[in-house]
């Protein structure tokens, strides 16, 4: 067989011999979230293109059909989603048993897809965006079932491309190559910006990925709930004099946000022992945390809000409360009545701040949802006005005594962007810095990045209770809690792990962990593995790591010698990952703070039992954290 020929077969799997025939369209659910409609500046001619580049995926015979179908769905919602594509019911992470393949790493990428796409986890799953307003799985449903396909007939000597979703087909490796390459709108350097990403992305050649939605590593909003934990803990400690050994009883937290990632805010400091109050403006949000047990309370009035925290803030006793309005109004409440605000954060979207992650003050989020259709230069207009208004508010209270710490979600970066020079540093621009400290400039980089200390996090992929029962065991066993401070955080961390009822979505965990306890863990759960007394296991980490990710608005905001703007950490941890033979490797473009401003990077391993996985974690485990 020429090479032409091999290249050809490898490409081979089509819609066709998926579908007999085409699916009927779908009908949606009531009551699931849905995304906005996206910005649509196509002209006529790049409108074409998009169809074009959309219809490849179909036989000729559908695509009259699809055309049509294909041009409203970009009229109306600003991509194409291919939405008659997606299966019937619900989907979930279902038990790997369950799944078709030859390989375990196939049916084990099955499971991580699926469950990012649950209606309990995503928050945008008929448009495949898992959280962070935009961070998605793949681009459309035909990618989505053309990616299944691929890994149910998967080789153990074969590799899985995928560019930016498109499953690029299934190439001739060998076993101790990765499983599946995967990258994220990653971009030429002078296009590397949003503008040209939005168009790249209505034409279907770009994605993004975020980090663990593109790269079916999210494990629900559990994923971040341990680093907020120790970031908001770690605050007290060292801003409020609070000492090693105590908790965060008597402070009061308050944030915006109850998405996938910021819903874990409420959770984090109530297992801290503080007292959250966290703004949000999308009811759907505060519903699902209040019914997975997030927050405590729900109420509609600032006044309520703080009554209710200062209340418990007085008694000592943890307590998490959703407000349902806007955070801006409920820092004026605080402002104009001196309410004192022991630790102060963001966590809105603010990557992608005028794509409906930040809703203005003064808008509902219905009429935000309304103008993002309708007239997107006025609610810009509107974004840059509420954050200026945000900004004010902020500072006000920090001169007050708060302590404001920006989350990592470009919120400093937007309002310098909205014309706010005075957020910056050297009065300019942000070469320099803000004028606020980053978490991972004063708490999460010095405490627990700078000793390697990261969000390492595995899935039980059988789907059984007393497999993740057993491997906290398991870990927390690993652990030499007398070791620094940090090692008993975290061993009381997965003590009481059950107890705080963190699972949404797969039988999960999340631990953070140095170089040597997650290759220390890594083994001794693949030996579990090995001895049949748990089923398979996938590791792997969130992008946002001691070398997973280069940012100068987080990851990397404290690297002082002027590397912080070079992606060369990230990208070399990718391909030494990849290297030494990790299951899954992806490297995107812009993370948790936006397009152009990050490069990031993930890994999956999957724990088979097998001793040519034990020389993996040897290998790749201190490489992943150190490299």
């Amino acid at each position: 067989m020429s090479l032409n020929e091999k290249v050809s077969k490898a490409m081979q799997i089509k819609l066709d011999s998926i579908f007999t025939e085409l699916p009927p369209k779908k009908e949606f659910l009531p009551g699931v979230r849905r995304a906005p409609k996206r910005e649509f500046t196509l002209t006529k001619q790049e409108t074409e293109l998009a169809l074009k580049n959309a219809l490849r995926y179909v036989p000729e015979k559908w695509q009259d059909e699809l055309a049509e179908e294909f041009l409203e769905e970009l009229l109306t919602m600003g991509k194409i989603y291919a939405y008659r594509f997606r299966p019937e019911g619900r989907i979930y992470g279902k038990p790997i048993d369950e799944y078709k393949g030859k390989t375990i790493e196939g049916k084990a990428f099955q499971v991580m897809i699926d469950n990012n796409l649950d209606f309990e986890v995503a928050l945008y799953p008929y448009e495949l965006v898992t959280y962070g307003e935009t961070g998605s799985v793949c681009q459309n449903w035909m990618q989505y079932q053309l990616i299944k396909r691929y890994l149910e007939e998967m080789e153990v000597d074969q590799t899985l491309v995928v560019m930016s979703g498109h499953p690029l087909g299934l190439f001739k490796s060998n076993i101790n190559a990765p499983r599946v390459i995967i990258t994220n709108g990653l971009m030429v350097g002078m296009f590397d910006n949003l503008e040209n990403f939005n168009r790249a992305q209505i034409l279907g050649v770009a994605s993004y990925g975020q980090m663990t939605a593109g790269g079916w590593r999210y494990i629900g909003p559990q994923g971040i709930v341990h680093g907020t934990y120790s970031t908001i803990l770690n605050a007290g400690r060292t801003k409020l004099g609070i000492s090693p050994q105590s908790n965060l009883a008597g402070v009061l937290f308050v944030s915006s946000g109850l998405g996938g990632m910021s819903g874990a805010q409420g959770k984090a400091c109530k297992i801290a022992g503080g007292v959250a109050i966290i703004a949000e403006v999308d009811y759907s949000r505060i519903e699902t945390r209040y019914e997975q047990g997030w927050i405590d309370v729900i109420t509609r009035s600032a006044e309520e809000a703080y009554q209710l925290a200062l209340e418990y803030k007085k008694k000592k006793e943890p307590l998490a409360i959703a407000y349902y309005g806007n955070v801006v109004n409920l820092l004026e409440y605080a402002d104009k009545h001196d309410i004192h605000i022991d630790l102060l954060s963001d966590q809105t979207s603010c990557h992608a701040v005028y794509d409906g992650g930040y809703t203005p003050v003064g808008l509902t989020f219905e009429e935000r949802t309304e103008l993002l259709k309708t007239n997107k230069p006025l609610f810009k207009k509107y974004v840059d006005e509420g954050l200026k208004r945000h900004f004010e508010v902020i500072k006000s209270l920090v001169n007050k005594g708060s302590y404001f710490f920006d989350y990592g979600n470009s919120f400093m970066k937007a309002i310098y962007d909205a014309g706010v020079k005075e957020i910056c540093k050297n009065g300019e621009n942000p070469l320099d810095g803000f004028i606020w400290p980053s978490y991972v400039e004063d708490i999460m980089g010095p405490i627990l990045f700078d000793y390697g200390y990261g969000p390492f996090r595995w899935v039980c992929l059988s789907g059984k209770d007393e497999d993740l029962d057993i491997t906290d065991k398991a870990a927390m066993e690993c652990i030499d809690k007398d070791r620094r401070f940090q090692d008993l955080d975290n061993y009381i961390w997965i003590r009481d792990a059950k107890k705080n009822n963190l699972i949404v979505g797969t039988k999960a965990r999340i631990l953070y962990q140095d170089a040597l306890g997650r290759t220390k863990i890594a083994l001794k759960f693949n030996e579990l593995v090995r001895k049949g007394v748990i089923g398979p296991v996938m590791i792997g980490r969130d992008h946002h790591d001691t070398g997973g990710t280069d940012s100068p608005f987080r990851e990397t905001a404290n690297i002082k010698d002027g590397s912080n703007i070079m992606a060369d950490m990230a990208t070399q941890v990718f391909a030494g990952n990849a290297a030494r033979g990790m299951s899954l490797v992806a490297l995107h473009n812009g993370g948790g703070v936006g397009i152009g401003k990050a490069i990031n990077g993930g890994f999956g391993l999957v724990l088979d039992g097998s001793e040519r996985v034990d020389e993996i974690i040897k290998q790749a485990m201190p490489w992943d954290v150190m490299g």
